[in-house]
């Protein structure tokens, strides 16, 4: 079992930048895989990115170049969000293993003027 929290969304204007993390807890020592994704409204879940215990990592098309994704040893896995764009708007969602894995409760991000 792991459990997850997300925090640092927020309302952020065009071109500004937010960091999101995500604190796992409980049987990390078996995670392989942690990941963001976001769900915009009326539009499916899709993947940010994500990073293995190794340490490759993999960015979505529509983020490459912007966000940066990292992790520790201690169960914290960090989003740092630059340039943001109002497309990026969504919750997004900190995520162990995949869709058949542990999922966070979201948080909102807002790019907005």
């Amino acid at each position: 079992q792991v459990h997850l929290v997300e925090s640092g969304g927020g309302l952020v204007q065009p071109g500004g930048s937010l960091r999101l993390s995500c604190a796992a807890s409980g049987n990390i020592f078996s995670v392989h895989v942690m990941g963001w994704y976001r769900q915009a409204p009326g539009k499916q879940r899709e993947v940010v990115a994500y990073i293995t215990s190794g340490g490759p990592t993999y960015y979505g098309e529509s983020v490459k170049g912007r966000f940066t994704i990292s992790r520790d040893n201690a169960g914290m896995m960090y989003l740092q969000m630059n340039s943001l764009k109002p497309e990026d708007t969504a919750v997004y969602y900190c995520n162990v293993d995949g869709a058949a894995g542990y999922w966070g409760q979201g948080t909102q991000v807002t790019v907005s003027s």
